[in-house]
């Protein structure tokens, strides 16, 4: 409006400013010395011509400024409606769907009810059996928790039998007392291992007994065995034993719920006398046993203990023959549980000074930290001696050192610093021992077995080139011009350097059914027995239940 304002008043002082020009110009014409061709009345009617045509301009910018600002007001008001009416439907919305998820928690909330009551009133039938009781869960075994949450899926179907919602056959298996049946049904279904086992301690509630059930389940663990047959090999028989102590952990998980079971109405002297004979006949087995070659993993001595835990029946066997069973079970990760379980908690420090001194010091870290030893075993040093018996080399003679041994050594300390990086990692020791210089040298290692493999490659001989009409094979002609361009001439870079921009990862030991808590590769066992690559190293094998 400003510039408006004075624009206007520019063309107001127009007839001013032309009298002045008139004033002068008659000045100048009485001057003049001679006629000028132009008059007066000429040049005032120019600027008159003008002075119509800026205000008629002027007047139109003022009409269309208006309009423009007119336009601009309805615009806005019309904006504003449109948010009006987008916030009134958003409000109604929110509304409509409030009311839609009251509505249907009301509905759950008053079907759990109703089923809340119908489950109370069929586990007093059951109740009379032991098997009844709402589903609670107050402790569980740390390394072997079965979540809240499958206690809430389990309900009681109108006929009184127990439903798991993901697996149902587990539940017929149970009832039906078919430990056959379950050990198959186990072995097809691997891929889901975890979620099995989350449900078979609700599944063995079906069963008429279940302790006698599981006890069933154990006769194909030597079974199966015979006498030419390798069982750390055999993969079939391997399944069967991690099943059988999968299934007496689970027994483990129920009787640990008393809501769910009484642990007197299951494990009764006769379930205990029958666990006791099967103990006896599985004891002479274990003394053939060899501590490294089990490298602290084996499944004979891991099932032999849990059998003791899970019937309780330790008590009946003599402490020093299961201290001597603790370190051929070190790596498993319920070791600490069943150490508890069987009362030997005190007895620890003296397994861990076994493990140290046959050269498994990161098993004996595991358990440190497991017991509250740490102060009594410090970490740190424990890891550190591991990685110097590691590093040293085998006793060879100076003038036969062969690139084959020298690969064992490096091949041995890669995985010694693997485990005690994952060591550090598991314990949070990064404040105590560096890791720095532990991956460097990992890298270092490593490229150095990848430039040997390379090179390795590289020197193998290449095969045969077939002739041009591609029929058979001949001698290289090297006398023809024609040939010599033939075939393309090798670059020199044809095996290009490796690049080592990767971050590092340090693998754990595979284990299917939970979170390992102890599990580190030991690298000095005995080439005489257990599982080993190519290279003479003893590796672990997938835990698969």
């Amino acid at each position: 409006m400003d510039n408006t304002n004075s624009v206007s008043t520019l063309i107001d002082c127009t007839t001013s400013k032309i009298q002045q020009l008139q004033k002068a110009f008659a000045e100048l014409e009485s001057h003049r010395a001679v006629t000028l061709n132009l008059k007066w009345k000429e040049l005032e009617e120019h600027f008159h011509g003008l002075e119509k045509s800026l205000k008629r301009r002027f007047h139109e910018l003022e009409s269309q400024e208006k309009e423009f600002e007119s336009r601009t007001v309805e615009a806005q008001k019309l904006l504003e409606k449109r948010q009006a009416a987008v916030v009134a439907k958003e409000q109604a919305s929110l509304e409509t769907l409030q009311e839609k998820r009251d509505a249907a928690i009301y509905v759950i909330t008053t079907a759990r009810e109703k089923q809340r009551k119908v489950s109370t009133e069929e586990s007093s039938v059951v109740t009379d059996d032991g098997q009844g009781g709402p589903p609670s869960v107050e402790e569980k075994p740390p390394d072997v928790m079965v979540s809240d949450s499958n206690f809430e899926e389990m309900k009681s179907a109108e006929n009184g039998s127990i439903e798991v919602m993901s697996y149902p056959q587990l539940v017929k298996l149970c009832e039906q007392m078919d430990s056959e049946g379950l050990h198959k049904f186990i072995s097809d279904n691997r891929k889901n291992l975890a979620s099995i086992r989350e449900e078979i301690p609700l599944a063995l509630r079906a069963a008429a007994n279940p302790a006698l059930f599981v006890l069933e389940s154990l006769e194909d663990f030597y079974r199966l065995e015979g006498p030419n047959m390798d069982g750390k090999k055999d993969s079939n028989l391997l399944g069967v034993r991690r099943t059988c102590i999968m299934l007496m952990e689970c027994l483990s998980i129920l009787l640990t719920n008393p809501d769910l079971v009484s642990a007197s109405d299951v494990i009764t002297e006769e379930v205990k006398d029958l666990a006791e004979a099967i103990a006896e006949e599985w004891k002479p087995k274990l003394d053939a046993l060899d501590m490294d070659a089990s490298n602290g993993n084996s499944l004979e001595a891991h099932a032999f203990l849990q059998l003791l835990a899970t019937f309780g029946i330790a008590s009946g066997f003599d402490e020093e023959e299961l201290f001597r069973l603790i370190p051929m079970v070190s790596r498993r990760r319920q070791t600490a549980d069943l150490c508890r379980s069987l009362g030997l908690t005190e007895r620890m420090p003296g397994v861990i000074e076994v493990l140290v001194s046959s050269g498994r010091q990161i098993d004996a870290v595991n358990l440190a930290f497991a017991f509250d030893l740490t102060e009594q075993f410090s970490p740190v040093p424990l890891l550190k001696s591991y990685l110097k018996e590691a590093r040293k080399a085998s006793p060879v003679k100076p003038g036969n050192a062969s690139p084959t041994a020298q690969n064992e050594v490096n091949d041995r300390e890669l995985a010694a610093l693997k485990a005690v990086l994952k060591s550090i990692e598991e314990h949070k020791l990064e404040d105590q021992y560096p890791v720095d210089p532990l991956q460097k040298r990992v890298l270092q290692l490593e490229k150095a077995k990848a430039d040997k493999k390379r090179v390795a490659e590289a020197a193998k001989p290449q095969p045969k080139r077939p002739r041009a009409n591609g029929v058979g094979y001949g001698p290289r002609v090297t006398n023809v011009v024609a040939d010599k361009t033939f075939y393309p001439r090798v670059a020199e870079n044809r095996y290009p350097q490796y690049m080592y921009d990767r971050q590092f990862v340090y693998p754990g030991p595979a284990d299917n059914h939970c979170p390992s808590l102890l599990g580190s590769a030991t690298y000095n066992m005995s080439p005489a027995h257990g599982n080993y690559f190519a290279t003479g190293y003893q590796y672990q094998p997938a835990y698969l239940h």
